[in-house]
């Protein structure tokens, strides 16, 4: 198994841009650390970590063309806003380029971007570990981010869908559905567990 992380290691530094394989370094111990916090298998934490920007090589263009030609089914918010789609390239290579049978692992790398309702405990640690890698440092209440991943997860989710949306409405860009659709469910968590508190 630390042969795997090694060798999946040596492969990414050979892809990625020097400061993207620092991003992803990093995230996969933010992963290992919550995983320890929650719980949740390290190993495959840590897989799922480094694995998550595996798709971050390829341009808007060449990325769309990859999916194509892999029958990955393209939504209209994917095609206007193709940053999100080295999520869904990433869950396909990390299968059929890395031999990641694990749906778990492939899942997480999936929905890392948007998010969605219903997240599993590996899919909140990634798109988490994502938000708080010590090398972000232009989110807004990031400190507060940072330390409420390490005390409610769901809540941590609820906060950081809520910074991005705020921060891309704010810039006038596009927000996918998917990300909608995590916002509601992770505010009304964050409502109920308001009301009981209450």
């Amino acid at each position: 198994m630390k042969d795997l992380i090694l060798e999946l290691r040596n492969d990414l530094k050979g892809r990625l841009t020097p400061s993207r394989f620092e991003h992803t370094v990093s995230v996969s111990f933010i992963c290992t650390a919550l995983a320890m916090r929650y719980g949740y298998d390290l190993y495959k934490a840590e897989l799922a970590g480094l694995l998550h920007d595996c798709a971050k090589p390829y341009g808007d263009e060449d990325i769309i063309r990859k999916c194509r030609k892999q029958e990955l089914p393209l939504t209209d918010d994917e095609l206007r806003a193709p940053v999100v789609l080295h999520a869904k390239y990433g869950a396909w290579l990390a299968e059929h380029k890395y031999r990641i049978n694990d749906e778990e692992i492939i899942n997480a790398i999936r929905w890392h971007t948007t998010g969605k309702a219903e997240m599993s405990i590996l899919e909140k640690i990634v798109f988490t570990a994502d938000y708080i890698e010590p090398r972000r440092d232009r989110a807004v209440n990031l400190a507060l981010v940072r330390s409420m991943a390490f005390v409610d997860l769901d809540e941590c989710v609820y906060q950081i869908l809520k910074e991005t949306l705020d921060y891309l409405d704010g810039k006038g860009s596009f927000v996918d559905s998917m990300s909608k659709q995590a916002y509601a469910y992770y505010k009304q968590v964050h409502e109920e567990k308001k009301g009981e508190q209450g």
